[in-house]
């Protein structure tokens, strides 16, 4: 437990950054086994908030916002009510000193004005709950000054907008009294039906049971009532650590518990699909954050997602390789994307394939972190194994020009002449050595200067190998069969097709980008870094639909853009997206990408819009 709350003082990163999110994330993998590791963290933080006058502004600064971002998330996750609010307070106090001592003394002002609210208040429910035979302890609530200031930052408005300063406390012996000390509320006051939330029913994440009603107050501002069971209130006040401060019985207990460990384990789950630190910090960030949304499996299952939770995320947190595979979905029945954010009671169906993968799109609308962390663990899984295989291709093509055969050369001498500088990956506390064939594919080496260190070892270092005596022949081109992949795309600049006479150009970490040889970016290109390109040609058996883009020139009539469309559509094209423009009142000039087989594919388009008498010219972008 000790080492979980130890600093990595003794090892050396490239940033500050790194060193915290390394640090942090030690911490939370030591709790993800000992929840008692956080425990003490928090209350060690605790301390140091407490006594931050005696540091420097600048590091008073830092770790208030360490605190908020970090360790107070944390706390309200874990269902630490108190600590939580305390923390956040107290980061306020040193981010923002000037606004939290004018709040602070705003709130002294308001104080009389409260105290006779609340005596008001008081009086009113009390005959109420009595008429209903609910006995009740009743006590106010003050609302932190944090929470103030972000509601005015928020809803923009001012202290004196903010009507709810306080709100009362229900403590009931039993949960059948919460329910009726609510009717007695609602009876009493008028209640704002937009603002009820019953987290007895439906808990949040941390295990916090509640009713909460706001109401409208004897002075016209909403007050916010609290009802719960002392049991609850032990939970919400001490969270998972009323596990150990209370010798509490009961499903409720149980539950609290059962959820905070189901949390505590997808942080090794986080863990182990992230490359680094950082990108584990964000992801467990995302997490730490209250707002969420109740959602249900087809068979009734409630699942408690992040406030902004797309249907992926859902996919993910059923299981992974339900995320993985995840084509389509349905909510309450009704066909949907998958970014489609939920919402609270949504009916979540997903429809998976088997032979589905993740898009690099996805992580675009992900929220969660262990969305987030599947879908990128996946992609680098994938672009890995095409890059080993591409780089093969690449070095067996280099290679042959030397007349040197790639499966009778030791893996050894191949190893060496890679490592012609260090190319290395952090992954944790470890350095992997990345294979030579991935590094080519990536285009974080290139193919012939491997292949010339190879002949020059072989060689002895002389410059020149029996081998490679003779004139090496022209080397062959690689055949392209498929561009869909994450290590070979189609450059965006031309969108060549199967017919057009094309180029590779090796990106360093990106794999192989195909232009058309007319491409302008290509040329220009290729004059400044002429290695980096190499010669590639079309299967002849590449099949598959493939992104193009053309310009038409047209008449500018009523209906011209479908009569266009039309004729697109009659051709067996795909159209993925349209542009229109205006060139003057009897031009007008149209873009449309399109999902086209090949070269003649796209010529029979051209044919039938020239055929249009409107169509004055068509060009391809």
């Amino acid at each position: 437990m000790v080492d979980g709350l130890s600093k990595l003082d003794k090892m050396e990163f490239g940033s500050r950054e790194t060193a915290q999110a390394e640090t942090f994330r030690k911490m939370l993998l030591a709790m993800a086994r000992d929840v008692r590791v956080i425990l003490v963290k928090l209350a060690d933080r605790l301390h140091n908030m407490r006594t931050l006058d005696a540091v420097s502004r600048h590091r008073q600064v830092r770790i208030a916002n360490e605190t908020i971002e970090i360790y107070a998330p944390i706390a309200n996750r874990l269902g630490l009510h108190s600590l939580f609010r305390e923390l956040q307070d107290l980061s306020f106090r040193y981010q923002h000193p000037l606004r939290y001592r004018t709040l602070a003394k705003a709130m002294q002002v308001a104080a009389r004005t409260r105290r006779d609210a609340f005596g008001r208040v008081t009086s009113t429910i009390e005959k109420a709950l009595a008429r209903m035979g609910v006995q009740a302890e009743i006590s106010a609530r003050e609302k932190s000054l944090y929470s103030i200031y972000r509601k005015m930052v928020d809803k923009h408005v001012s202290f004196s907008e903010v009507y709810d300063l306080f709100g009362v406390r229900l403590i009931v012996p039993d949960l059948a009294a919460c329910y009726l000390a609510l009717g007695a509320i609602h009876s009493a006051f008028k209640p704002n039906t937009s603002r009820f939330k019953d987290f007895i029913a439906i808990p949040k994440k941390n295990g916090y049971q509640s009713l909460h009603t706001t109401v409208v107050g004897p002075h016209g501002g909403g007050i916010e009532f609290q009802i719960r069971t002392p049991q609850m209130h032990r939970v919400a006040e001490a969270g998972v650590a009323a596990h150990w401060l209370y010798k509490t019985e009961g499903e409720n207990a149980g539950n609290q518990q059962i959820k905070t460990l189901d949390w505590l384990k997808s942080l090794l789950d986080i863990q182990q699909q992230t490359g680094d630190s950082l990108e584990f910090i964000d992801h467990v960030k995302v997490d730490l954050y209250p707002d969420a949304v109740y959602v249900f499996t087809p068979k009734g299952q409630i699942r408690g997602l992040p406030r902004g939770a797309t249907v992926i995320d859902f996919a993910y947190s059923v299981h992974t390789d339900l995320g993985n595979q995840c084509v389509a979905a349905r909510i309450n029945g009704d066909p949907v994307p998958l970014r489609t954010e939920l919402t609270h009671g949504d009916i979540i169906e997903i429809i998976a394939d088997p032979n589905a993968r993740p898009s690099p799109s996805w992580l675009t609308f992900a929220r969660t972190g262990k969305a987030r962390a599947e879908i990128r663990h996946f992609l680098r899984r994938m672009k890995y194994d095409e890059s080993v295989e591409l780089g093969r291709r690449l070095m067996t093509q280099s290679l042959a020009s030397l007349r040197i055969d790639i499966d009778e050369l030791d893996p050894a001498v191949l190893d060496k002449a890679a490592r012609t500088r260090e190319l290395i990956e952090k992954s944790g506390y470890f350095v992997i050595q990345i294979p030579t064939a991935a590094h080519i594919g990536l285009g974080l080496k290139l193919a012939p200067v491997v292949a010339r260190a190879i002949s020059l070892d072989i060689s002895g270092g002389t410059g020149r190998s029996a081998v490679t005596s003779a004139l090496a022949p022209h080397t062959a081109p690689i055949v392209i069969q498929s561009i869909d992949g994450i290590s070979l795309q189609a450059a965006t600049c031309c969108h060549p097709v199967p017919g057009d006479r094309i180029i590779g150009q090796m990106r360093g970490g990106h794999g192989l980008s195909i232009h058309r040889m007319d491409c302008e970016t290509a040329r220009k290109q290729i004059s400044r870094d002429a290695e980096r390109w190499i010669d590639v040609e079309w299967d002849e058996e590449v099949s598959g639909m493939f992104r193009t883009l053309i310009e038409i020139t047209a008449d500018d009539e009523r209906g011209i853009l479908g009569r266009i469309a039309s004729e697109i559509t009659a051709s067996n094209a795909d159209i993925l997206q349209v542009a229109m423009d205006t060139e003057s009142e009897q031009v007008a000039i149209i873009r449309f990408t399109l999902q086209v087989q090949d070269r003649d594919h796209l010529a029979e388009v051209f044919r039938r819009l020239r055929k249009l008498p409107q169509t004055r010219t068509i060009t391809r972008a």
